[in-house]
């Protein structure tokens, strides 16, 4: 096959979503990522005994990360001359995550956003403190199954500024998973990329119970 033929197919193959081996600073806008944190524990935290999962825990969505966006897939690992954080400065963030996975976020979304450790935890607080979780979900007494646009309505009826295409939810194993908001470099709403909209295809997904 000649080279001719051969880049095009290629480009055609790969994955539109693909992570682009990035430079820090250069991106177009953030996903801040909201996790479902009894659908979490079912998956996998059960398996690991972890804290958050104990029953009378209370943890509604949590927050995941807040991920530097191209226009089309994402950096991700960038080089960095900025220090990781300090142990102090990961368990500073004990309130909104884990330590230990505030340290993965920063070395594999944090490097990317050309901010130090401290500006990039900051950015995800203020993100994280700027959204309103809806009434519906903040104490969820029982298991239930709903459309996953009833979820995205939800978030858009709470947070004045959001709008359908600014906001995309993901299905795991036929439960929700995660609430992804796209936002601009200044933290503002901003409609998502195609790539980063409506992950989950089903007509209906499962929120466990808070626990």
């Amino acid at each position: 096959m000649k080279a001719a033929f051969l880049i095009p197919l290629l480009a055609a193959l790969w994955p539109a979503h693909a992570p682009a081996e990035g430079v820090a600073g250069d991106f177009d806008y953030y996903v801040l990522s909201l996790g479902w944190q009894p659908g979490w524990c079912r998956a996998t935290g059960d398996r690991r005994d972890a804290r958050d999962c104990n029953p009378g825990s209370g943890r509604d969505f949590v927050v995941h990360g807040l991920w530097p966006q191209h226009e089309r897939g994402w950096p991700d690992h960038c080089a960095t001359d900025e220090r990781d954080p300090s142990r102090r400065d990961t368990q500073a963030m004990a309130d909104l995550m884990a330590p230990g996975l505030a340290l993965y976020q920063w070395r594999k979304h944090g490097r990317c956003s050309g901010l130090s450790a401290a500006g990039y935890y900051a950015a995800l607080r203020e993100a994280a403190e700027a959204v309103r979780i809806p009434a519906p979900f903040d104490d969820l007494p029982r298991d239930i199954t709903l459309p996953p646009a009833v979820v995205e309505d939800a978030f858009i009826e709470a947070n004045p500024g959001l709008t359908p295409d600014g906001i995309t939810v993901t299905c795991k194993e036929g439960a929700l998973a995660e609430v992804r908001i796209c936002l601009t470099r200044d933290l503002e709403p901003r409609p998502c990329a195609p790539d980063a909209r409506r992950d989950c295809s089903r007509s209906r997904v499962l929120m466990e119970k808070i626990r």
